[in-house]
């Protein structure tokens, strides 16, 4: 299952582990199964300390596989083969296995080691999600480190009718003894603060107190990052205070047109924006929203969860969402039908009707993306031609499995209570209303800036998109802006990127013509 280059780059992971481990396969005569076992014999000839166990009854969902520490019950499987995205989280799931110390700090290791009780998570996942790994390899962490927790994988599409009792429409959706626990992207310390109680609003205690920034950076996407990096490098104080590093690049699937880089994915990317902002000495703050800007000498910035920041000058490099179609049902049936990533929860709708809102590039692709998995696929355009480039267009209208409506307004989003059943729209022509029958609906229909925040403080454009000048200085002195929440015109990430680093360049340039803040 694995060409010649993975298996050679396995191998050399696999000699960290310091202690045998068993792998418990629970396969039957299928071909899944079959596949599997492929994978699981690829694993144990690339190390002397992993052995397989096949066994043909057991488990309830075959084919899975469960890794067992020498002398101890197993506490992570996977049900499916773990491909795709996945497959580092196997990697590291034998690594801790194995011996391998969890790559996590003695804080929340303390914390995780503390849990008392019995804590059964189940995460059902699309192997084309890069949300899913992170959940995935937290929970398998947790389980490493504490035996009362226990952490199942489960492939969506191998298990469509697991997906169906559960009633799992968007990915990942976890489950703690077999009740609903989360959904959607969650880091190590979202789940430990959920299961404390206290929802998912970080706790940023020990963010009280930071000494005052020279520059402070709102946002870890590509603006965000080259920002940081630009700032760092003039040797001042910086830090960068971010919901999660990456922004919009971990939901990107392919990247083909950042200059210098033929093609590469979007958790790929977001990655090596990390590694570079840590070879400097930024302050990186995770997990943490922003809630108001407060102008002054110092600019203070104040998160959710209670702390506030202040610095000398602040980039605001929040980037954007995607954009809902604000009609009936949309809400209501979000995660239940009504989807925003195609690459993440198309899986789930294999052999269904779907549509996809929306006929730029992102739309046109997500439908012909869909067409290799679904029924049906009906892409409604609002205008009366799509906007997507010719190459798209060509192709979405070489596949007999998608209808093109153009020159139609979505309406409403219809259900049963339970999950989404139906859109409707109106032709914009001739008014008349139309429904149709479906499983899932696509919404693709551009991005809204993540600006509320800032509302009544800097000046936004009608759009929301905040106003800059050719430095990326906004309306507030000391207070600058870049990437996708601005009113520069593309969206891309290369324009983020160099969006950034000039208007970190234009902070230090404020910086060094202002007079230092008085001594408190």
């Amino acid at each position: 299952m694995l060409d010649g280059n993975l298996k050679a780059e396995l191998k050399g992971y696999l000699q960290r582990i310091s202690q045998p481990v068993e792998i418990v396969a629970s396969v039957d005569d299928g071909e899944k199964s079959r596949e599997m076992l492929e994978l699981l014999s690829d694993l144990e000839s690339a190390s002397d300390r992993i052995k397989i166990d096949v066994q043909r009854d057991g488990a309830e969902l075959r084919p899975s596989f469960a890794l067992r520490s020498a002398g101890a019950p197993p506490r992570v499987r996977f049900a499916g083969a773990p491909m795709g995205h996945e497959f580092t989280s196997l990697v590291l799931a034998l690594l801790q296995a194995g011996g391998h110390p969890p790559k996590v700090g003695q804080a929340l290791a303390d914390q995780i080691r503390g849990l008392d009780g019995d804590y059964h998570f189940e995460t059902f996942v699309s192997l084309t999600c890069q949300s899913c790994p992170d959940v995935v390899q937290a929970l398998n962490l947790m389980a490493a480190l504490n035996p009362a927790v226990r952490h199942t994988m489960i492939d969506g599409a191998a298990f469509s009718e697991e997906v169906e009792r559960r009633q799992v429409m968007a990915v990942p959706a976890v489950f703690l003894n077999g009740r609903p626990f989360g959904q959607g992207r969650m880091e190590l310390k979202e789940i430990l603060a959920k299961l404390d109680g206290i929802g998912a609003a970080p706790d940023n205690t020990e963010l009280h107190g930071k000494a005052p920034f020279d520059v402070l950076v709102i946002g870890g996407g590509p603006a965000g990052a080259a920002a940081a990096i630009y700032a760092a490098r003039k040797g001042i104080r910086t830090g960068i205070a971010a919901e999660r590093l990456g922004g919009q690049l971990l939901d990107t699937v392919g990247i083909e047109n950042f200059v210098s880089v033929k093609e590469t994915q979007g958790h790929k990317l977001a990655s090596g924006l990390e590694q570079h902002v840590g070879t400097y000495d930024v302050d990186v703050m995770n997990l943490q929203r922003a809630e108001a800007l407060i102008p002054g000498d110092l600019i203070e910035v104040r998160l959710k969860g209670g702390a506030a920041l202040q610095a000398r000058s602040v980039i605001i490099a929040t980037g954007a969402r995607w954009r809902e179609i604000g009609v009936p049902g949309e809400r209501e049936y979000r995660n239940r039908g009504v989807a925003y990533c195609p690459h993440c929860d198309g899986p789930l709708f294999k052999g269904k009707r779907v549509a996809v809102v929306g006929g730029g590039n992102s739309g046109v692709e997500a439908a012909i993306d869909l067409s290799g998995l679904v029924e049906h696929v009906w892409l409604i355009e609002y205008d009366a031609q799509m906007r997507a480039d010719a190459i798209l267009i060509a192709k979405l209208r070489s596949l007999s499995n998608v209808t093109v409506i153009t020159g139609a307004q979505t309406t409403a989003v219809s259900g049963d209570g339970e999950r989404v059943s139906g859109l409707a729209y109106e032709d914009r022509q001739t008014g008349v209303l139309h429904h149709i029958e479906l499983a899932g609906v696509f919404v693709q229909i551009g991005l809204v800036p993540n600006t509320d925040w800032l509302k009544g403080t800097v000046e936004l454009s009608p759009r929301g998109e905040i106003l800059v000048d050719a430095r990326g200085q906004t309306s507030v002195p000391g207070v600058f802006a870049a990437g996708d929440c601005t009113v520069v015109p593309y969206k891309q990430i290369v324009i983020a990127v160099g969006d950034g680093a000039k208007a970190s360049l234009s902070a230090f340039d404020h910086l060094i013509r202002s007079p230092l803040p008085a001594a408190a």
